[in-house]
């Protein structure tokens, strides 16, 4: 049988007008008690509710006779509420939308994204919530301590917003004096126009495993290997797999690679040389400068992202093949600011 009368709907209230509170005092001057007083308004007001607020606008009053007497003044009582309302301080504009904090929430601490990829991707790909935040609004409310699931701990590192100075300190490697230099590089490569010229470098961890990560510098889009050792004949492996996996293709998908002056990439000939059609040359290789990272942006900027997987000192010996390809499907699907949040696989297509 169904209840037909119940008391558990939501409530709705509302704080007193300044109107209600000078009613309330001609009421009391009167001598009405505060739930006759109540019981006048419009709408109605439960009893000890006009008992706080005669408590909170009462102030002491001398007759003509000196006499002191207690009572309600609907200006000190609209005044004290002004106060409190103004300690109060602004709500959280998130506020009861609880869809949005989940998936916030579920972006950042499962799917290791940065609270503006979280924001640009809601944006970028329309998602609906009742209200909208942006990036600098939700570091705020993570400092806060707003969220029950995710802190500053699961972040990436912060910038401070100091902008790096960047300069050379050595323009030739003491080690690589017959590399090609990345001077050398033509406009289209330096200037991100035509897909197709990657950076490469490794990223250790506490064994002799590593991983050898190449970087499309137009695209971003990231190729991952692991390699048993850090040496020349590893690269010159991967390379070698990738001709012969591309085929005719392969010029024209790594038209050059940019490295640093490793010791693993200082076989310059062995990594241009073509291994289906020996003579020929596949690829061009370019060396940034001694100590000059910043000129491999690309690549330094995707380790980034690899290392929310792979932390440093990690055993990368013990990664299995599809945990390396699910970090770098993740990395290719990671909305990107630059590309106004679509990803790498997106800007290759």
């Amino acid at each position: 049988m169904e209840q037909e009368k119940y008391n558990t709907g939501k409530r709705k209230w509302k704080h007193l007008s300044e109107k209600e509170r000078y009613k309330i005092e001609a009421l009391s001057r009167q001598g009405l008690t505060p739930g006759e007083i109540g019981a006048a308004l419009a709408p109605k007001r439960d009893r000890r509710t006009i008992e706080r607020e005669i408590k909170q606008g009462r102030v002491e009053l001398r007759d003509s006779l000196w006499r002191e007497k207690n009572v309600y003044c609907a200006d000190v009582g609209q005044r004290k509420h002004e106060e409190k309302a103004a300690n109060k301080g602004r709500g959280y504009k998130i506020g009861y939308d609880h869809k949005l904090v989940q998936y916030i929430e579920n972006k950042i601490k499962d799917e290791k994204y940065s609270p503006d990829a979280v924001i640009g991707e809601i944006k970028a790909k329309g998602v609906s919530f009742q209200v909208t935040i942006c990036t600098k609004t939700l570091y705020n409310y993570i400092d806060a301590g707003l969220f029950l699931n995710i802190s500053n701990k699961d972040l990436p590192v912060k910038k401070d917003g100091k902008k790096r100075k960047y300069r050379q300190t050595r323009k030739v490697a003491l080690n690589n004096t017959k590399g090609r230099s990345i001077e050398e590089r033509p406009p289209e490569v330096e200037n991100r126009e035509e897909y197709g010229h990657w950076e490469m470098d490794c990223v250790v961890g506490s064994g002799k495993a590593c991983l050898l990560v190449l970087t499309e510098r137009m695209s971003r889009q990231e190729l991952l290997f692991k390699i048993p050792a850090k040496t020349q004949e590893c690269v010159v492996d991967v390379i070698d797999r990738l001709e012969k996996r591309y085929k005719t293709s392969f010029n024209k998908i790594f038209k050059s690679f940019t490295m640093d002056n490793g010791g693993e990439f200082l076989n310059m000939h062995s990594i241009e040389r073509s291994c289906r059609k020996p003579g020929t040359k596949r690829t061009t290789c370019y060396y940034a400068h001694p100590y000059s990272s910043w000129e491999r942006g690309s690549n330094e900027n995707q380790n980034k992202l690899i290392r929310r997987f792979v932390p440093k000192g990690s055993n990368i010996g013990k990664l299995s093949n599809k945990d390396i390809t699910r970090i770098e499907n993740w990395i290719n699907n990671y909305p990107r600011k630059i590309f106004g949040y679509k990803s790498a696989n997106q800007m290759a297509a």
